[in-house]
């Protein structure tokens, strides 16, 4: 019986350390397939992105199950400009829209105001993984109002938010890839007028600009979920070593396309943010804010 048992338990520590030699090897030949995919990209530049513009009205006129005329409209920029070079990835993206909207008699408001930098360096390492830095920048073209009081609390490049940092990339394509960056500087600006009163952004009162250091994890994916529908998704976290760390700040926008012709398409934007730093006076704890625009609009390749 002891040599029964003792040869089942040979056999299957045999069969163990059989599967881990295969399972070894698997996984060096799919990191060899990975290089040789990478590799066999031509080198150069690849840029590409699109131009577009939503418009959407609405008029009511004694209309007795009631309504209120409204006129909005959104113009967007998504644009990529990529570089490969033997074993060098540089990655950038820019994003930018403005948007206002009118309902009946009342003031016009924003409904869109961003310009948005990303930008990854990557070195590659072995199969999809790169040694990597990335910068991502943002701010705002317009100035805001409280939807309270009315008063001003940003303008043009204020706020200003950088973050900067080293890391780890994996990187299977230009649709698919995350960055971990466990050493990011983040740098938060804003205008002194909008600190004489109180903190504002973050920024505490008589300063005008606040330094963080944290992790920032960042991710890309984009597929098209049918033919002529093309859904974006972008995920940014940050994490403050210095002060609540428990608390994330998240940054995830949802763009979707869905194309009717060479020039008209129906999109779709959701954005959601999470940020301690957007705590009003008197709060205790911050709001998710989110943003979400759709329409039938004019789109543009370039």
């Amino acid at each position: 019986m002891k040599k029964i048992l003792l040869t089942i338990a040979l056999a299957l520590a045999f069969n163990v350390a059989f599967a881990q030699v295969a399972e070894k090897e698997n996984l060096k030949k799919n990191e060899e397939v990975a290089a040789r995919k990478t590799s066999d990209l031509p080198d150069g530049w690849k840029k590409g992105g699109t131009f577009s513009f939503l418009a959407n009205q609405a008029t009511f006129n004694n209309w007795l199950a009631g309504g209120q005329s409204n006129i909005s409209g959104n113009i967007g920029v998504n644009y990529d400009f990529n570089y490969k070079k033997n074993s060098w990835s540089w990655d950038n993206k820019v994003i930018a829209g403005y948007g206002l909207t009118k309902i009946n008699d009342a003031d016009v408001q924003k409904t869109d105001d961003r310009i948005e930098l990303n930008s990854l360096l990557g070195k590659k390492a072995f199969g999809y993984w790169y040694y990597s830095a990335f910068f991502n920048g943002r701010t705002q073209m317009d100035s805001g109002f409280d939807k309270n009081s009315g008063i001003k609390t940003s303008h043009f490049l204020s706020p200003t938010f950088l973050q900067l940092g080293p890391g780890m990339m994996w990187k299977k394509s230009d649709n698919l890839k995350f960055n971990f960056a466990p050493a990011t500087s983040k740098l938060i600006y804003v205008n002194k007028q909008f600190t004489v009163a109180s903190s504002s952004f973050g920024v505490d009162q008589g300063r005008t600009n606040r330094f963080e250091f944290g992790a920032a994890i960042n991710g890309y994916y984009k597929f098209n979920l049918m033919e002529n529908v093309s859904v974006e998704n972008i995920l940014n976290l940050y994490t403050n070593y210095l002060e609540d760390p428990q608390n994330v700040d998240l940054d995830y926008q949802l763009n979707v396309a869905m194309k009717i012709n060479k020039y008209l398409s129906t999109n779709f934007a959701l954005q959601t943010l999470f940020d301690d730093n957007s705590v009003a006076k008197g709060q205790n704890y911050a709001k998710i804010q989110t943003r979400q625009i759709i329409g039938i609009g004019v789109n543009y390749g370039f």
